[in-house]
């Protein structure tokens, strides 16, 4: 195994792919590994001597994996090779040809064509972890080539590789200098910051997936966090109140593990692990998988990112598709949010590709396996290739459609243009969202029929008494407060303490008073369970009573989280191939 472990797979200068087979149960190449002394029972063994192409001035050192053995139209030169290896076990095949003959002529079949639905992703999650883990779930022989690849951080957190649970994985972009080719990106000497941050949740039960875009330039409060040094002593990094959040990573001596609490701090959300990746994973993964195809509603033309493309669709690769996923410049306003577009739609298009044809041989395989985790660093927890193998295998069946891509809502900081704020409205309930592990995909319609929408009412007209039944000291005038002035419901008003106590909120409304009670419940985030609607129409100027219980935790914070994607919340489905830069 030379320095980057490629071309060999033990210590008998055996071509790693003379151990491939297609399982056609699975639809997986997998790996055949027997024991000493036994070469000629090698499924290998039974291929003809016309299986091979030569490979002119090739090092079986460094060369790419071959791809699956025996394919029309490829010509043989493994007997001109050095003895031993494959021509020891192509001699030995040849001795056992007449036993081989009373058994199955091949096991090999043609694999059943999958179809859409059936087909899932091998994913963990981000650009690298997409890649990773389709890699290693069928590629095991590869362990001690990857191990020598993977890059990790001690964050003080060391989480098992597989979760009974639902599972967070925090995937932070940098954009240090650091790597080859990169010295036209980012900032001069620069450690690198979290440029690029998405909080990949995949459900408890594995079916579906959300993927958050966290703007860089959104100001946030970074908490204190511990690094470990290279002396192996901690330092304790101290926090700051209202900072960009992309200075959680690199500045100050900030870690991974800084930008890991931060987020956990914003959303709520306990994560998993974290996969780190700089300017080089775009570029080696877009050219692995020979390229990725995006789309251009416009001609694009970024001096900036360098990125120039006509109006339709292309396929990117290597410092194209960098430029690409960087371009803000050319699109829609020129911010880091129209990046993160651009980035969604980018990811999107990759796992597509990975789904459909990057695995479609060993050498392909490897080639993504390789460019992945040269890319990669990645928390203690997940540390190694058989890690991340339990890992990967855990999260293996994700469908595309069932994958969405979001960003979190955010406002313009009215104290600096260049940077944004979180918009609370919009952001608690799609934490509240992720936390109780609804997904945002949306599911396929029902047969029963759906009742209309209520209309609305608007602020103005919405009357209602609080009081309070349970909730903090003090609810229902800090409820009332927040209505006037954040919702303009001049109308509500405080009747002071509940008769009695309520273990959940409870709003009562009159048939007629639906609009008003449709309004206040989206504002309040209350489940249908809290909505109770009386026989009776009520009087004009009947105001409706909501009574906080004991489950009311602070207005505007959900009673309970949605089911649905809140409004304002910008997100796009992986499966959607119509999404256009513009």
């Amino acid at each position: 195994m030379d320095a980057q472990g490629r071309g060999r797979a033990g210590d008998n200068n055996v071509d790693p792919a003379d151990q491939w087979v297609f399982d056609p149960n699975t639809g997986n190449y997998e790996l055949r590994i027997d024991p000493a002394g036994q070469d000629a029972a090698r499924p290998a063994d039974r291929r003809t001597a016309g299986s091979r192409r030569a490979r002119s001035g090739g090092d079986t050192d460094t060369r790419p994996l071959p791809t699956q053995r025996g394919r029309r139209g490829e010509d043989a030169d493994a007997d001109e090779r050095a003895g031993g290896g494959r021509a020891a076990r192509r001699s030995a095949g040849s001795r056992t040809a007449s036993a081989a003959a009373a058994g199955p002529a091949s096991r090999r079949k043609r694999k059943p064509k999958a179809s859409g639905k059936k087909k899932a992703l091998y994913w963990t999650a981000g650009v690298v972890g997409f890649v990773l883990v389709a890699g290693c779930g069928g590629a095991f022989y590869l362990y001690q080539q990857l191990n020598g690849n993977i890059s990790k951080v001690d964050v003080g957190v060391e989480n098992d590789a597989v979760s009974s649970g639902p599972v967070n994985v925090l995937i932070i972009g940098t954009d240090a200098r650091s790597g080859k080719g990169n010295a036209g990106y980012g900032d001069a000497g620069s450690v690198g910051h979290a440029d690029t941050t998405i909080l990949m949740h995949i459900s408890k039960d594995r079916t579906n997936a959300t993927a958050l875009s966290i703007p860089r330039d959104m100001i946030t409060d970074i908490p204190t966090c511990p690094t470990k040094q290279k002396d192996g002593s901690t330092k304790r990094i101290p926090g700051e109140h209202g900072v960009r959040f992309n200075t959680s990573l690199g500045q100050e001596g900030r870690d991974p593990g800084c930008t890991w609490r931060t987020v956990e701090k914003l959303t709520g959300l306990k994560i998993n692990h974290f996969m780190m990746a700089d300017f080089n994973a775009v570029k080696e993964l877009s050219t692995a998988v020979d390229g990725v195809e995006v789309c251009a509603g416009k001609d694009l033309n970024d001096p900036k990112s360098h990125l120039k493309l006509k109006a339709g669709r292309h396929v990117v690769k290597g410092e194209q598709a960098l430029a690409f996923v960087r371009t803000r410049h050319a699109i829609g306003f020129g911010s880091d949010l129209d990046r993160i577009k651009m980035q969604q739609q980018f990811l999107s298009s990759l796992i597509r590709k990975l789904k459909s044809s990057a695995f479609s041989s060993p050498g392909k395989l490897y080639d993504v396996s390789q460019a992945a985790t040269r890319a990669l660093t990645v928390d203690t927890g997940i540390g190694t290739a058989n890690k991340l193998l339990d890992f990967g295998t855990d999260l293996k069946k994700v469908d595309i459609d069932k994958v969405t891509f979001a960003t979190v809502p955010v406002l313009d900081n009215p104290d600096d243009p260049a940077t944004v704020i979180l918009n609370k409205t919009a952001a608690d309930p799609l934490f509240a969202m992720v936390r109780a592990d609804h997904t945002l995909a949306k599911g396929k319609k029902g047969k029963g029929k759906k009742s209309a929408p209520v209309k609305k009412a608007p602020p103005e007209q919405v009357r209602v008494d609080v009081t309070n039944g349970g909730g903090p000291i003090g609810s229902a005038q800090e409820t009332v407060d927040w209505l006037q002035n954040s919702k303009a419901a001049k109308l509500s008003t405080n009747a002071g303490n509940a008769p009695a106590k309520l273990a959940t909120t409870r709003l009562e409304y009159a048939p007629n008073q639906a609009d008003q009670a449709a309004t206040l419940a989206d504002w309040m985030g209350l489940p249908k369970s809290a909505l109770k609607q009386s026989s009776h129409n009520a009087g004009d100027r009947v105001p409706m009573k909501l009574t906080l219980g004991k489950d009311f935790k602070a207005p505007g914070t959900p009673i309970d989280a949605p089911t649905e994607t809140p409004d304002g919340v910008q997100n796009v489905n992986a499966d959607d191939k119509n999404v256009c830069a513009k």
